[in-house]
Protein backbone atom coordinates (compact mmCIF):
# COMPACT_ATOMS: atom_id res chain seq x y z
CA UNK A 1 0.00 0.00 0.00
CA UNK A 2 1.28 3.66 -0.58
CA UNK A 3 -0.28 5.88 1.97
CA UNK A 4 -1.50 9.26 0.60
CA UNK A 5 0.59 10.67 2.79
CA UNK A 6 2.35 9.09 5.72
CA UNK A 7 2.11 10.56 9.12
CA UNK A 8 4.00 8.61 11.04
CA UNK A 9 6.76 8.15 8.84
CA UNK A 10 7.51 11.63 8.44
CA UNK A 11 6.93 11.94 12.90
CA UNK A 12 9.54 8.92 12.83
CA UNK A 13 12.04 11.54 11.41
CA UNK A 14 12.23 13.73 14.07
CA UNK A 15 10.97 11.63 16.86
CA UNK A 16 13.78 12.06 19.43
CA UNK A 17 13.72 15.90 19.00
CA UNK A 18 9.63 16.10 18.78
CA UNK A 19 9.78 14.08 22.08
CA UNK A 20 12.10 16.31 23.91
CA UNK A 21 10.39 19.34 22.84
CA UNK A 22 7.13 17.51 24.41
CA UNK A 23 8.51 16.50 27.38
CA UNK A 24 10.42 20.04 28.09
CA UNK A 25 6.67 20.93 28.25
CA UNK A 26 5.07 18.63 30.19
CA UNK A 27 7.71 18.92 32.89
CA UNK A 28 7.65 23.05 32.43
CA UNK A 29 3.74 23.21 33.68
CA UNK A 30 2.79 26.01 31.78
CA UNK A 31 0.65 24.79 28.73
CA UNK A 32 -0.20 28.29 27.32
CA UNK A 33 1.26 31.65 25.90
CA UNK A 34 4.15 30.68 27.46
CA UNK A 35 8.26 30.68 25.90
CA UNK A 36 7.67 27.95 23.48
CA UNK A 37 5.00 29.80 21.88
CA UNK A 38 7.29 32.84 21.73
CA UNK A 39 9.85 31.17 20.39
CA UNK A 40 7.93 29.64 17.54
CA UNK A 41 6.63 32.81 16.76
CA UNK A 42 9.72 34.20 16.51
CA UNK A 43 11.23 31.53 14.28
CA UNK A 44 8.29 31.75 12.03
CA UNK A 45 8.42 35.08 11.80
CA UNK A 46 11.62 35.20 10.65
CA UNK A 47 11.32 32.34 8.30
CA UNK A 48 8.81 34.20 6.40
CA UNK A 49 9.94 37.51 6.67
CA UNK A 50 7.62 39.43 8.63
CA UNK A 51 7.70 41.48 12.17
CA UNK A 52 4.51 39.85 13.44
CA UNK A 53 3.74 36.68 14.04
CA UNK A 54 0.72 35.55 16.34
CA UNK A 55 -0.18 32.19 16.69
CA UNK A 56 -4.03 31.16 16.62
CA UNK A 57 -6.01 27.87 16.88
CA UNK A 58 -6.50 26.79 13.27
CA UNK A 59 -6.27 27.79 10.24
CA UNK A 60 -9.40 29.73 9.43
CA UNK A 61 -9.20 31.71 12.61
CA UNK A 62 -6.26 33.36 11.05
CA UNK A 63 -7.76 34.17 8.22
CA UNK A 64 -11.44 35.37 10.45
CA UNK A 65 -9.47 37.73 12.49
CA UNK A 66 -7.24 39.21 9.86
CA UNK A 67 -10.65 40.19 8.29
CA UNK A 68 -12.33 41.26 11.52
CA UNK A 69 -8.89 43.30 13.14
CA UNK A 70 -9.19 45.51 9.86
CA UNK A 71 -13.26 45.93 10.88
CA UNK A 72 -12.23 47.01 14.34
CA UNK A 73 -9.34 49.62 12.75
CA UNK A 74 -12.65 50.77 10.42
CA UNK A 75 -11.01 50.48 7.21
CA UNK A 76 -13.86 47.53 6.39
CA UNK A 77 -17.62 47.45 7.23
CA UNK A 78 -19.67 44.66 7.13
CA UNK A 79 -21.35 44.17 3.32
CA UNK A 80 -17.83 45.43 2.27
CA UNK A 81 -16.43 42.87 -0.80
CA UNK A 82 -13.19 40.82 -0.57
CA UNK A 83 -12.64 39.30 -4.05
CA UNK A 84 -11.28 35.22 -3.60
CA UNK A 85 -11.01 32.92 -6.07
CA UNK A 86 -13.76 30.62 -6.58
CA UNK A 87 -11.99 27.32 -6.04
CA UNK A 88 -10.69 27.65 -2.86
CA UNK A 89 -11.17 25.26 0.03
CA UNK A 90 -14.49 26.85 1.52
CA UNK A 91 -12.19 28.19 4.84
CA UNK A 92 -11.43 30.99 3.10
CA UNK A 93 -15.12 31.56 2.38
CA UNK A 94 -16.22 30.94 5.42
CA UNK A 95 -13.71 33.57 7.06
CA UNK A 96 -15.33 36.43 4.93
CA UNK A 97 -18.99 35.58 5.90
CA UNK A 98 -18.17 35.13 9.43
CA UNK A 99 -17.26 38.74 9.64
CA UNK A 100 -20.34 39.94 7.22
CA UNK A 101 -18.54 40.69 4.51
CA UNK A 102 -19.36 39.92 0.87
CA UNK A 103 -17.07 37.16 -0.65
CA UNK A 104 -16.96 38.29 -4.55
CA UNK A 105 -15.63 34.75 -6.68
CA UNK A 106 -13.36 34.78 -9.17
CA UNK A 107 -12.46 32.19 -11.65
CA UNK A 108 -8.98 30.73 -11.43
CA UNK A 109 -7.03 29.49 -14.74
CA UNK A 110 -7.21 26.04 -15.22
CA UNK A 111 -3.22 24.70 -15.81
CA UNK A 112 -2.36 26.55 -12.86
CA UNK A 113 -4.98 26.57 -10.86
CA UNK A 114 -4.46 30.23 -9.07
CA UNK A 115 -7.31 33.20 -9.35
CA UNK A 116 -6.88 34.50 -13.01
CA UNK A 117 -5.30 38.20 -12.29
CA UNK A 118 -6.90 38.90 -15.83
CA UNK A 119 -10.58 38.60 -14.20
CA UNK A 120 -9.98 40.64 -11.13
CA UNK A 121 -10.62 44.14 -12.13
CA UNK A 122 -13.70 43.45 -13.62
CA UNK A 123 -14.88 42.33 -10.08
CA UNK A 124 -13.82 45.71 -8.08
CA UNK A 125 -16.56 47.83 -6.61
CA UNK A 126 -16.86 50.67 -4.75
CA UNK A 127 -17.57 48.32 -1.71
CA UNK A 128 -14.46 45.89 -2.69
CA UNK A 129 -11.78 46.65 -0.12
CA UNK A 130 -9.68 43.00 -0.26
CA UNK A 131 -8.33 41.09 -2.55
CA UNK A 132 -7.68 37.00 -0.87
CA UNK A 133 -5.00 35.16 -2.43
CA UNK A 134 -4.76 31.33 -1.73
CA UNK A 135 -1.71 29.63 -2.74
CA UNK A 136 -3.79 26.38 -3.45
CA UNK A 137 -1.91 23.36 -3.50
CA UNK A 138 1.32 24.78 -2.20
CA UNK A 139 1.64 26.74 -5.58
CA UNK A 140 2.24 30.97 -5.42
CA UNK A 141 -0.33 32.89 -6.47
CA UNK A 142 0.95 36.51 -6.34
CA UNK A 143 1.98 38.08 -9.22
CA UNK A 144 3.43 41.85 -9.53
CA UNK A 145 -0.05 42.88 -11.25
CA UNK A 146 -2.09 41.31 -8.20
CA UNK A 147 0.16 44.14 -6.17
CA UNK A 148 -0.25 46.92 -8.91
CA UNK A 149 -4.09 45.95 -8.75
CA UNK A 150 -4.37 45.95 -4.63
CA UNK A 151 -2.63 49.72 -4.65
CA UNK A 152 -4.21 50.80 -7.18
CA UNK A 153 -7.42 50.76 -6.21
CA UNK A 154 -6.63 50.71 -2.37
CA UNK A 155 -7.56 47.06 -1.66
CA UNK A 156 -5.87 45.15 1.12
CA UNK A 157 -3.89 42.04 0.19
CA UNK A 158 -4.34 39.17 2.47
CA UNK A 159 -2.69 35.41 1.76
CA UNK A 160 -4.26 32.19 2.53
CA UNK A 161 -1.03 30.58 2.64
CA UNK A 162 -2.18 27.13 4.30
CA UNK A 163 -0.68 25.13 1.69
CA UNK A 164 2.32 26.63 0.60
CA UNK A 165 4.71 26.78 3.81
CA UNK A 166 8.07 27.99 2.35
CA UNK A 167 6.92 28.69 -1.13
CA UNK A 168 9.32 31.31 -2.78
CA UNK A 169 8.46 34.55 -4.72
CA UNK A 170 11.43 36.39 -6.26
CA UNK A 171 13.59 35.79 -3.10
CA UNK A 172 10.70 36.31 -0.50
CA UNK A 173 7.85 34.02 1.45
CA UNK A 174 4.17 33.89 0.60
CA UNK A 175 3.34 34.92 3.58
CA UNK A 176 4.84 38.05 3.32
CA UNK A 177 4.16 39.61 -0.08
CA UNK A 178 0.51 41.20 0.88
CA UNK A 179 -0.42 43.10 4.05
CA UNK A 180 -0.94 40.20 6.13
CA UNK A 181 -1.42 36.17 5.73
CA UNK A 182 -3.01 33.44 7.33
CA UNK A 183 -1.23 29.81 8.02
CA UNK A 184 -2.77 26.72 9.11
CA UNK A 185 -0.79 23.97 10.54
CA UNK A 186 -3.35 21.25 9.98
CA UNK A 187 -1.39 17.79 10.34
CA UNK A 188 -1.42 17.13 6.74
CA UNK A 189 0.60 20.17 6.03
CA UNK A 190 3.93 20.26 4.69
CA UNK A 191 4.63 22.47 8.32
CA UNK A 192 1.89 20.22 10.40
CA UNK A 193 1.68 19.90 14.19
CA UNK A 194 -0.21 17.54 16.19
CA UNK A 195 -3.42 18.81 16.01
CA UNK A 196 -5.12 22.06 14.40
CA UNK A 197 -2.91 25.24 14.84
CA UNK A 198 -2.24 28.83 12.79
CA UNK A 199 -1.21 31.61 12.49
CA UNK A 200 -1.29 34.99 11.17
CA UNK A 201 1.98 36.89 9.98
CA UNK A 202 2.39 40.77 8.77
CA UNK A 203 4.02 43.72 9.13
CA UNK A 204 1.07 45.71 9.96
CA UNK A 205 1.51 46.17 14.38
CA UNK A 206 -1.58 47.40 14.93
CA UNK A 207 -3.11 44.82 12.90
CA UNK A 208 -0.81 42.42 14.67
CA UNK A 209 -1.70 43.33 18.02
CA UNK A 210 -5.46 43.41 17.40
CA UNK A 211 -5.13 39.94 16.42
CA UNK A 212 -3.18 38.86 19.28
CA UNK A 213 -6.28 40.54 21.21
CA UNK A 214 -8.91 38.80 19.60
CA UNK A 215 -7.61 35.61 19.44
CA UNK A 216 -7.74 36.01 23.55
CA UNK A 217 -10.89 36.87 24.28
CA UNK A 218 -10.54 40.30 23.28
CA UNK A 219 -8.31 40.96 26.31
CA UNK A 220 -5.47 42.76 26.52
CA UNK A 221 -4.72 42.61 29.92
CA UNK A 222 -6.40 39.72 32.23
CA UNK A 223 -9.92 40.72 32.98
CA UNK A 224 -10.06 43.62 30.57
CA UNK A 225 -11.91 43.15 27.32
CA UNK A 226 -11.79 45.81 24.52
CA UNK A 227 -13.50 43.28 21.97
CA UNK A 228 -15.69 40.88 21.66
CA UNK A 229 -13.22 37.98 21.25
CA UNK A 230 -12.75 34.27 21.11
CA UNK A 231 -10.61 31.83 23.24
CA UNK A 232 -8.15 31.00 19.81
CA UNK A 233 -4.57 30.24 20.85
CA UNK A 234 -1.51 27.97 19.63
CA UNK A 235 -0.67 25.69 22.57
CA UNK A 236 2.73 25.20 23.82
CA UNK A 237 3.06 21.47 22.73
CA UNK A 238 1.86 22.52 19.16
CA UNK A 239 4.25 25.40 19.59
CA UNK A 240 7.38 22.94 20.66
CA UNK A 241 6.39 20.60 18.21
CA UNK A 242 5.89 23.11 14.92
CA UNK A 243 9.31 24.78 16.36
CA UNK A 244 11.04 21.59 15.72
CA UNK A 245 9.64 20.66 12.43
CA UNK A 246 10.49 24.23 11.18
CA UNK A 247 14.01 23.62 10.91
CA UNK A 248 13.89 20.91 8.12
CA UNK A 249 10.84 22.45 6.29
CA UNK A 250 13.06 23.43 3.42
CA UNK A 251 14.75 19.79 3.75
CA UNK A 252 11.46 18.22 3.54
CA UNK A 253 10.23 20.97 0.59
CA UNK A 254 12.93 19.96 -1.33
CA UNK A 255 12.43 15.97 -0.51
CA UNK A 256 8.52 16.81 -1.87
CA UNK A 257 10.21 18.74 -5.67
CA UNK A 258 12.14 15.54 -6.27
CA UNK A 259 9.19 13.29 -5.93
CA UNK A 260 6.66 16.12 -8.15
CA UNK A 261 10.03 16.33 -10.52
CA UNK A 262 9.86 12.30 -11.23
CA UNK A 263 5.91 12.61 -11.93
CA UNK A 264 6.02 15.29 -14.17
CA UNK A 265 8.66 13.77 -16.04
CA UNK A 266 7.44 10.32 -15.95
CA UNK A 267 3.45 10.12 -16.14
CA UNK A 268 3.02 9.99 -19.51
CA UNK A 269 -1.06 9.39 -20.10
CA UNK A 270 -3.17 10.81 -22.72
CA UNK A 271 -6.04 11.32 -19.77
CA UNK A 272 -3.99 12.82 -17.81
CA UNK A 273 -3.52 16.93 -17.29
CA UNK A 274 -0.46 17.00 -14.65
CA UNK A 275 0.12 20.52 -12.58
CA UNK A 276 1.66 23.43 -15.08
CA UNK A 277 4.23 25.01 -13.55
CA UNK A 278 6.90 27.38 -14.42
CA UNK A 279 9.02 28.38 -11.85
CA UNK A 280 10.40 25.52 -9.53
CA UNK A 281 10.66 27.95 -6.16
CA UNK A 282 6.81 28.64 -6.64
CA UNK A 283 5.42 25.52 -6.10
CA UNK A 284 6.00 23.61 -2.55
CA UNK A 285 3.89 20.48 -3.47
CA UNK A 286 1.66 20.36 -0.27
CA UNK A 287 -0.68 18.29 -2.82
CA UNK A 288 0.26 17.29 -6.69
CA UNK A 289 -2.79 17.88 -8.19
CA UNK A 290 -3.95 15.83 -11.90
CA UNK A 291 -7.09 16.13 -13.76
CA UNK A 292 -8.75 13.67 -15.69
CA UNK A 293 -12.26 13.01 -16.94
CA UNK A 294 -12.72 10.05 -16.06
CA UNK A 295 -11.17 10.49 -12.15
CA UNK A 296 -13.83 8.20 -10.19
CA UNK A 297 -13.02 5.37 -12.68
CA UNK A 298 -8.93 6.49 -12.45
CA UNK A 299 -9.25 6.73 -8.59
CA UNK A 300 -11.00 3.26 -7.95
CA UNK A 301 -8.32 1.55 -10.41
CA UNK A 302 -5.55 3.21 -8.80
CA UNK A 303 -6.93 2.10 -4.98
CA UNK A 304 -7.01 -1.58 -6.84
CA UNK A 305 -2.79 -1.37 -7.20
CA UNK A 306 -2.77 -0.31 -3.81
CA UNK A 307 -2.38 3.27 -4.17
CA UNK A 308 -3.91 5.83 -1.82
CA UNK A 309 -5.08 8.83 -3.15
CA UNK A 310 -7.75 12.44 -2.40
CA UNK A 311 -9.83 14.65 -3.91
CA UNK A 312 -9.39 18.29 -3.35
CA UNK A 313 -11.74 19.65 -3.63
CA UNK A 314 -15.55 17.46 -4.66
CA UNK A 315 -18.24 20.13 -4.41
CA UNK A 316 -16.84 23.80 -4.99
CA UNK A 317 -17.82 26.69 -2.36
CA UNK A 318 -20.78 27.66 -4.46
CA UNK A 319 -22.55 24.35 -4.78
CA UNK A 320 -22.41 23.88 -1.30
CA UNK A 321 -25.94 23.97 0.34
CA UNK A 322 -24.63 26.25 3.15
CA UNK A 323 -24.47 28.93 0.63
CA UNK A 324 -27.62 28.27 -1.06
CA UNK A 325 -27.61 31.73 -2.48
CA UNK A 326 -24.90 30.61 -4.94
CA UNK A 327 -25.82 27.08 -6.00
CA UNK A 328 -27.68 28.66 -9.58
CA UNK A 329 -24.29 30.26 -9.91
CA UNK A 330 -21.97 28.65 -13.55
CA UNK A 331 -18.62 28.94 -12.80
CA UNK A 332 -17.52 26.53 -15.55
CA UNK A 333 -13.65 26.83 -14.54
CA UNK A 334 -13.98 26.23 -11.39
CA UNK A 335 -16.46 23.41 -11.59
CA UNK A 336 -14.38 21.59 -14.11
CA UNK A 337 -10.93 21.51 -11.68
CA UNK A 338 -13.71 19.94 -8.97
CA UNK A 339 -15.00 17.66 -11.36
CA UNK A 340 -11.46 16.55 -12.38
CA UNK A 341 -8.76 16.73 -10.14
CA UNK A 342 -7.65 14.08 -8.18
CA UNK A 343 -3.97 13.78 -5.77
CA UNK A 344 -1.42 11.28 -5.89
CA UNK A 345 0.51 10.39 -3.31
CA UNK A 346 3.34 12.75 -2.50
CA UNK A 347 5.49 13.15 0.66
CA UNK A 348 8.91 13.44 1.99
CA UNK A 349 9.08 10.34 3.28
CA UNK A 350 7.92 8.37 0.11
CA UNK A 351 10.54 6.04 -1.17
CA UNK A 352 11.94 5.43 -4.90
CA UNK A 353 10.23 2.16 -4.83
CA UNK A 354 6.37 3.98 -4.14
CA UNK A 355 7.21 6.65 -6.72
CA UNK A 356 7.74 4.16 -9.42
CA UNK A 357 4.57 2.06 -8.24
CA UNK A 358 2.37 5.05 -8.56
CA UNK A 359 4.29 6.31 -11.77
CA UNK A 360 3.73 2.71 -13.35
CA UNK A 361 -0.16 2.12 -12.05
CA UNK A 362 -1.04 5.99 -13.17
CA UNK A 363 -0.04 5.05 -16.88
CA UNK A 364 -1.25 1.72 -17.16
CA UNK A 365 -4.87 3.54 -16.23
CA UNK A 366 -6.75 2.11 -19.52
Amino acid sequence: MVKYLDLQGITAKYADEIHQAVARVTDSGWYLQGEENKRFEQHYAEYIGTRHCIGVANGLDALIWILRAYIEMGFMHPGDEVLVPANTYIASILAITENGLKPVLIEPRLLSYQIDEDLIEQHITERSKALMIVHLYGQCAFSDKIKALCLRYGLKLIEDNAQAHGCVYRGRKTGSLGDAAGHSFYPGKNLGAFGDGGAVTTDDEELATIVRTLANYGSEKKYVFRYTGRNSRLDEIQAAVLDVKLRYLDQDIELRKQVAARYLQEIRHSEIQLPVVTDRDQHVYHIFPIRCKRREALQLFLESRGIQTLIHYPIPPHKQACYPEWNNLSLPVTEQIHREELSLPLSPVMTSEEIDEVIAAVNSFK
